[in-house]
């Protein structure tokens, strides 16, 4: 029996000396080197000592494991922490379930054939003794799901009606009024456009949490991109100290700067070094401020067997829940003693809120979310450019509220006033006016004033004249003759260039295909002439993780580009009708979003806001959240989200339309939020592109599975657009789209 359990403790120690060779991917380490040799030398002599010297060896050997795995868990480089989040022993959220909650029930996500088994949500309870008094605080529990089954889990990452299902659930904490617990264990959402889609659900999932009035704690272990922001927008993010945040893997990260192609090899060193300059671990995110605090866990991380770390786990969540809890309370003097004192047992806290509270709960939220990424972007305005900002919003604020708040409380009583008399005066007015101008234009003497007034009185066909436009494509300019992709099958003839990217906008005459046209062609065909103020100029994309070679390139796009980001900023008018636009560009980085472009584009709706305009996105192509900034770029998915729901709970219009190709993290977010969205005919959207898809999920797509007449189908955009007629439409939307509570013409 005796040799039994000598026998167990050395398979014990083997599968954790397996574990470590997992972790350290099998490198060189010399302590690695000691703990096998220590391991094998016992393993070969035990069975020849007696009872005593095999336990005082096996004591010794044990101390020296435990000994050298806290000196490896110091050396951990942010690949290795990647290693320990991704591996088959790491804590799932099952585990977490059955051990820092005290009772629950799974709602979904058993099987295969349930709303999705990578998305767990459990309705749980949290039972605390105060005194001699037992609470039972109920609590819904939603995260991403890796373990126990993983065959069918799709390793955490949840498609579409998994993030849905979360969504709801949510809601359902909101109408009961409990706490939700969020646990982010994903590499990145399951990259389909299957109904309702996975940017679109993202987005839906982001906006929606941005105004949920119950306290929201997320916890991260592995958090992927915008799969982790779906659960993730909390008043409070706690992070595993083995845990990663990222905008992409390491692997991915890899593939973009090495420029790596399908099938092709990724050095081991290179995936070491992005994982790096990444900046993806817990320390990091806590620098940066994208999370609060740092959950410690047991040397080379947590697993099911350290039970002594989910009582840690336990206590951290209650007391993140119980401080949003009183953040958002009656009286400070009494809040403030109770959150230093948090750490006594006999501190209890009831997590259902009052009317006050919630509203409270949600403008912090929007207050912290809004205060993140600033030191990640250039701002090169002078104190006199910040001076002249202030003051004219400090004047539109004033405007705004004698106009929209003072005056319009009597606004009804007036207008309905008016329209009466109007309508009164009107018939007698124009009973008189005929009568004038019938006689007046009979007398010869007049006749260029006669001329005139029958102008006015007689019937007329009313042309509108647009005026001529100033920017002529480049294209337009090579005097060669263009072939359409669609000849073959249509029967397109060539088309000589200038007329194709001159009067013909870019359009096939013959089938409708829309080649590629410059943003700027937009600027000058879209808006009025000369209406356009650019605003924000000052605000430039950084290099804020130093990422190797990273400046040199932002350099060579602010030259190639003439921009400085690749948001472009400006108010301007159509038809008359004022509004604020943002415009991601292409041809900067390849319209990609990362703090700069976050803040100009908030600062943009918030303009919006303040002026009563309405708003429109024009997505002149995106490849998503740019990698060199890392985490600060894909914060700014909660950001601007935040902020637009912010804008159209005020009744603002927000019209996106989308254009070449976007997709991820924008499209999944504060783009897709949107509820008015279309696309120029030759558009591309989703959440991830081609090679993505086939690169994660091993699926080869239809050529067409991102085209915007298949947008439309699956209910993701409200509309395709002609480029010839996209003035047109927008101004048409504008006419018929909103509710005018904010905006006004």
């Amino acid at each position: 029996m005796i040799l039994l359990d000598v026998e167990k403790e050395v398979q014990i120690l083997q599968e954790r000396l397996d574990y470590i060779k997992d972790i350290f991917a099998h490198k060189e380490n010399e302590n690695i080197v000691l703990l096998q040799t220590k391991l094998n030398d016992f393993v070969n002599s035990y069975k020849q000592l007696s009872l005593s010297e095999s336990k005082q060896k096996l004591k010794s050997l044990k101390e020296l494991f435990t000994f050298l795995e806290n000196k490896l868990d110091r050396r951990l480089t942010p690949m290795d922490k990647v290693r320990i989040v991704r591996h088959p022993q790491r804590i799932c959220l099952k585990d977490i379930l059955e051990n820092v909650y005290d009772n629950y029930t799974e709602i979904g996500g058993q099987d295969e054939y349930s709303i999705d088994p990578a998305m767990l949500i459990a309705r749980a309870y949290i039972t605390r003794k105060v005194g001699n008094k037992i609470y039972h605080q109920p609590v819904m529990v939603i995260g991403q799901e890796k373990g126990h089954g993983e065959e069918f889990r799709n390793g955490g990452s949840v498609k579409p009606w998994g993030n849905a299902k979360a969504l709801q659930y949510m809601k359902v904490a909101e109408r009961e009024n409990i706490p939700i617990h969020t646990y982010v264990f994903t590499p990145g959402a399951y990259p389909i456009e299957d109904y309702p889609g996975a940017a679109q659900q993202i987005a839906r999932n982001l906006y929606e949490m941005a105004g949920l009035k119950v306290p929201i704690i997320a916890v991260f272990s592995e958090g992927g991109s915008g799969g982790a922001e779906a659960i993730a927008l909390a008043d409070t993010r706690l992070m595993l100290s083995h845990g990663y945040y990222s905008v992409i893997s390491p692997e991915g990260a890899a593939a973009i700067e090495g420029k790596i192609k399908a099938k092709g090899k990724i050095t081991p060193e290179l995936v070491e070094k992005c994982a790096a300059q990444l900046k993806i671990t817990a320390d990091d995110n806590l620098i940066m401020g994208y999370i609060d605090k740092i959950i410690k866990e047991p040397p080379l991380g947590a697993r099911p067997e350290h039970y002594d770390f989910f009582k840690v786990l336990r206590n951290e969540v209650i007391r993140a829940t119980d401080e949003v809890v009183l953040r958002v309370r009656g009286i400070n003097l009494f809040r403030s003693l109770a959150l230093r004192k948090l750490n006594s047992p006999n501190i209890y806290v009831r997590w259902s809120l009052t009317a006050k509270a919630k509203a409270r709960l949600v403008e912090e939220r929007y207050a912290k979310f809004r205060q993140m990424s600033k030191h990640a972007y250039i701002d090169n305005s002078s104190w006199i450019d910040r001076l002249k900002e202030k003051s004219e919003e400090a004047l539109w604020g004033i405007y705004s509220l004698l106009r929209y708040d003072f005056f319009k409380r009597n606004k009804q009583k007036i207008v309905h006033l008016w329209e009466d008399l109007k309508g009164e005066s009107l018939a007698v007015i124009d009973r008189l006016q005929r009568k004038v101008s019938f006689w007046v234009c009979k007398i010869p003497l007049c006749k260029k004033y006669n001329q005139k007034t029958c102008e006015l009185v007689s019937l007329s066909k009313w042309q509108e004249k647009e005026p001529k436009n100033r920017y002529i494509s480049p294209q337009a300019r090579v005097d060669r003759a263009v072939s359409c992709p669609n000849a073959e099958k249509e029967g397109c003839l060539d088309q000589w260039a200038p007329d194709l990217f001159g009067d013909m906008a870019g359009v096939c005459a013959y089938c409708g295909h829309h080649f590629p046209m410059e943003h700027e062609w937009y600027l000058h065909h879209v808006f009025d002439p000369g209406s356009i103020k650019e605003f924000n100029a000052h605000i430039e994309a950084g290099n804020p993780l130093d990422f190797e070679g990273f400046s040199h390139k932002l350099e060579k796009a602010k030259q190639l580009s003439g921009h400085k980001s690749a948001c472009l900023t400006f108010e301007a008018s159509v038809k008359g009708i004022e509004v604020v636009v943002a415009v991601l560009m292409a041809k900067f980085r390849g319209g990609t979003v990362g703090a700069a472009e976050g803040e100009k584009f908030i600062r943009a709706v918030e303009k919006a806001n303040l002026k009563h305009r309405p708003f429109i996105a024009y997505v002149h192509g995106t490849a998503g959240i740019r990698i060199q900034e890392g985490t600060n770029g894909v914060i700014q998915m909660p950001r601007c989200t935040m902020t637009i729901r912010n804008y159209l709970e005020k009744g603002g219009l927000y019209i996106v339309v989308y254009d070449t190709n976007s997709y991820a993290g924008p499209v999944a977010s504060f783009l897709g939020c949107s509820p008015y969205q279309f696309a120029i005919r030759s558009s591309n959207l989703g959440f991830a592109g081609p090679g993505v898809i086939r690169e994660t999920t091993g699926i080869e797509i239809p050529p067409n599975y991102h085209k915007a007449y298949n947008a439309l189908s699956r209910g993701h955009i409200q509309g395709v657009w002609d480029r010839r007629f996209m003035r047109d439409n927008l101004y048409q939307a504008l006419l018929t789209m909103g509710e005018r509570k904010l905006y006004s013409y």
